[in-house]
């Protein structure tokens, strides 16, 4: 019994030892928690337009090469002019539109499809958020 009573606080002290071994191997590991934090604003920016993208996906497609669907294939859809997509058939008044699918033009259509190109055939009510449009219009451009 008295090898016990003697033991057990050897013990507890030892156990204290390693405790302050154990928080100088945390504040590292803090760190790079931290650095973790920092550098999340660009991937949520990235992961949020590919979820952006999720809205859009049961009508269009990004992958190269990929058939048209009940929209057109989007894949290098940044800078490549308006109703320009092989194979698919737009309205006319998305022919008459004309022009190029730069940012600022898909930030405008995509805010709101109806009121840029009035007689689209595209039902998507748009998006109101303008960060989460710009998430998306990025996400889009490096879908070449």
């Amino acid at each position: 019994m008295r090898k016990f009573v003697i033991f057990v606080p050897a013990l507890f002290a030892l156990a204290a030892c390693g405790g302050s071994e154990q928080s100088e191997i945390a504040a590292p590991e803090a760190e790079t928690a931290t650095e973790a934090v920092e550098a999340t604003p660009a991937a949520t920016a990235e992961v949020s337009g590919e979820k952006s993208f999720a809205k859009c996906a049961a009508c269009h497609k990004v992958e190269k090469g990929a058939p048209n669907g009940v929209g057109p294939n989007l894949h290098g859809i940044v800078g490549k002019a308006v109703a320009s997509v092989d194979g698919f058939a737009y309205s006319t008044a998305m022919k008459a539109k004309g022009g190029v699918w730069d940012e600022a033009t898909l930030d405008a259509y995509l805010e709101n499809p109806r009121k840029v190109v009035p007689g689209t055939k595209m039902a998507f009510a748009g998006i109101n958020n303008a960060e989460e449009r710009k998430a998306l219009i990025g996400w889009l451009e490096e879908q070449k």
